[in-house]
C-alpha cells in the first residue's frame, strides 16, 4: 500500500462533491435574497424558512445513513440523492410559491440520501488507521469548497443581475454534471459502497421488491419536506423528537453492542458532535444575518478606470459611467470569498497534518475543534469592529468583511474535514453511515439555532425595507452588537473543550 498517495477514486468523488456544492451554494447564494426580494418575506419570517429549511437539510441525512447502512449500499443513496437534488434546482427556476416549496422539498430529501453517504465512502478508501485520511479529507472538502467558490459567481450574480430563474437553473446543471461523473466514475470503487446484504433489496412485499419500496418512500419523503418547511415552528419540535430518539438509542448501542474502546471513542465523538453544533450554529450566520448584512452595511462599489470592451459588455449599461466601470458587486458573489481562502489555505493545512503525524507531533482533534472556536470568535470581533465603525450611510469598507470571513475560514478548516474524518475514525464500521447522519443532524440543530440567533439582527417589514425611526447606521449597529456577542461566546466554549483535551484524546484511543 502507497503511504503516500490517495486513492485514485478519491479524485472522482472529489469531482462529484464539487459539482454538488457547486449547485448546494449556487441556490444557498441566492436563497435569503429571493426570500426576501422576489417573495418579499419580512426579515423575521425569511430567517424563519431559511433556517427551517437548512434543519431540514441535515436531518434528512440520519436517514439517509440508516438506509444505506441496512438496505440501499452508499452508491445507490447518493445516486438517488444526486438526481433528486437535479430536479429540485430545476423546480426552483419556476417563479411560484408552491413550486417553490416542493423544490425545496426535493432539495432536503435529496441531500439526505447524497451528504453522508459520500463522505462515508471517501472513509471506506482507507483502512483503520491510514495516516492518510486527514489529508484525504481535507482533499475531500477542496472539492467542496472549490464548488462553493465558482457557484456564487455563475449561480448568484447572474441570479441577481439577470433572473432568479437563470441561477437556479446554472445550480441544476451543475447536479447534473455530479450525477453523471459519479455514474461513470463507480468501477473505481471496486466493492467499496455496494448494497450490504443485495438479496434483502429484492425481496418482495405486496408485490413490489424492497429496492422500490425505498423509492416510494422516498417521494413520500418529499411530500412530507415540502409541507413541513412551510411551518418553521414545527422543525424544532420535529428535531427535539429525533435528537432524544438518536440519541438514546445511540446510548442503548454503545451500552448493548460495544466494547470499552468502541464506547469510549463513541462518547467522545458525541461531545465533538455538541461542540460542532455550537460552531456551526454561529458560523452559519453566513448565509443569513452576514449575507443581508453585507447586502445593506457593507461598501460594496466597484470603480475600475479601464476594462477591455469584451468585459464590457458582458455587464448591463447602468455599470458604464463614461470611462469609468462602476459596479455595485452583488452581496452574492462574497459567498464566494469563504472557499477561495479555503482552496488557498486547506493545502497547506493538509501537508502541515500530514507532516506533524508523521512525526507523531499532530494537534488532537479537541485541540483543532478548539483552535477552531476561537478564531471564529474572533472572525466575529472583526466584524463587530466593522459595523460599529461604518460610515454615516451605515456603510462598512469591505475589508473588514474579508478579514471576518478569513478567520471563519481558518477555523472552518480546524473544524469540518477534521470531523468528517473523526466520524470515520471513532464510529465502528458497522454503524459508520449512521453516525455520519447523526453528525448531519447536530449540523441540523446549528441551523436551527443559526435561524434564532439571526432573527435577533432582523430590522425590516414585509417589504424588506428598514423599520421606521432606524437609521440604516443604527441598522449596521444592531449587527454589530450580536456579532459581538457571538465572539465572547465562541472564545469561551473555545477555551471550555481545550480544558478536557487529555481526557477526550485518552478516551480516543488513539484513533
Amino acid at each position: 500500500m502507497n503511504q503516500t498517495k490517495h486513492p485514485r477514486a478519491l479524485y472522482m468523488l472529489f469531482i462529484v462533491e464539487m459539482w454538488e456544492r457547486f449547485s448546494y451554494y449556487g441556490m444557498r447564494a441566492l436563497l435569503i435574497f429571493y426570500i426576501t426580494k422576489h417573495f418579499l418575506f419580512s426579515d423575521e419570517k425569511a430567517y424563519t424558512l431559511y433556517g427551517a429549511y437548512t434543519a431540514l437539510v441535515y436531518t434528512t441525512p440520519l436517514l439517509g445513513g440508516i438506509i444505506a447502512d441496512r438496505l440501499l449500499g452508499y452508491r445507490k443513496a447518493v445516486t438517488l440523492g444526486a438526481i433528486f437534488m437535479m430536479l429540485g434546482h430545476f423546480a426552483m427556476a419556476f417563479n411560484t410559491l408552491s413550486i417553490f416549496y416542493l423544490a425545496l422539498g426535493l432539495l432536503i430529501v435529496g441531500n439526505g440520501f447524497f451528504k453522508p453517504n459520500i463522505s462515508t465512502i471517501v472513509g471506506a478508501l482507507y483502512p483503520e488507521g491510514d495516516p492518510r485520511r486527514d489529508g484525504g479529507f481535507t482533499i475531500f472538502y477542496m472539492g467542496i469548497n472549490l464548488g462553493a467558490l465558482l457557484s456564487p459567481i455563475l449561480c448568484g450574480a447572474i441570479g441577481e443581475i439577470y433572473g432568479w430563474h437563470y441561477g437556479f437553473s446554472i445550480a441544476g446543471i451543475g447536479m447534473f454534471f455530479g450525477l453523471i461523473v459519479f455514474l461513470y466514475g463507480q468501477r473505481m470503487l471496486g466493492d467499496i459502497a455496494k448494497p450490504p446484504q443485495p438479496e434483502k433489496l429484492r425481496e418482495h412485499h405486496l408485490g413490489i421488491n424492497k429496492e422500490v419500496w425505498v423509492y416510494i418512500g422516498a417521494a413520500a419523503l418529499v411530500i412530507g419536506a415540502t409541507l413541513l418547511v412551510q411551518f418553521g415552528s414545527y422543525v424544532g419540535d420535529l428535531l427535539t423528537i429525533v435528537g432524544i430518539i438518536s440519541l438514546s438509542y445511540i446510548i442503548y448501542y454503545m451500552v448493548k453492542h460495544c466494547n470499552t474502546v468502541e464506547w469510549q471513542r463513541l462518547t467522545v465523538l458525541l461531545v465533538f458532535t455538541v461542540f460542532s453544533m455550537i460552531f456551526w450554529a454561529f458560523f452559519e450566520q453566513a448565509g443569513s444575518s452576514m449575507n443581508l448584512f453585507t447586502d445593506r452595511n457593507v461598501d460594496r462599489e466597484l470603480i475600475i478606470t479601464w476594462l477591455p470592451t469584451f468585459i464590457l459588455h458582458l455587464f448591463p449599461s447602468s455599470v458604464i459611467q463614461g470611462s469609468h466601470f462602476v459596479w455595485t458587486v452583488p452581496a452574492s458573489l462574497f459567498q464566494s470569498v469563504n472557499p477561495v481562502f479555503i482552496l488557498i489555505v486547506a493545502p497547506l493545512l493538509s501537508k502541515l497534518w500530514i507532516f506533524l503525524g508523521a512525526r507523531k507531533k499532530d494537534l488532537s482533534v479537541t485541540l483543532k475543534f478548539s483552535l477552531a472556536l476561537i478564531q471564529l470568535g474572533v472572525g466575529f470581533f472583526v466584524l463587530y469592529y466593522g459595523a460599529m465603525s461604518s460610515n454615516a450611510q451605515g456603510l462598512s469598507t469591505v475589508w473588514w468583511l474579508l478579514l471576518g470571513i478569513l478567520l471563519h475560514t481558518t477555523g472552518e478548516l480546524c473544524t469540518s474535514p477534521i470531523g468528517l474524518s473523526a466520524v470515520t475514525k471513532l464510529s465502528p464500521a458497522r454503524i459508520g453511515a449512521l453516525m455520519m447522519g447523526i453528525w448531519m443532524l447536530s449540523m441540523a440543530f446549528a441551523q436551527y439555532i443559526a435561524g434564532f440567533i439571526a432573527k435577533l439582527t432582523s430590522q425590516s417589514a414585509e417589504t424588506g425595507e428598514l423599520t421606521a425611526n432606524m437609521s440604516a447606521l443604527d441598522a449596521a449597529h444592531v449587527y454589530g452588537n450580536v456579532f459581538n456577542d457571538l465572539g465572547y461566546i465562541a472564545i469561551g466554549v473555545g477555551i471550555v473543550l481545550a480544558l478536557f483535551y487529555k481526557v477526550l484524546n485518552r478516551y480516543s484511543h488513539n484513533a
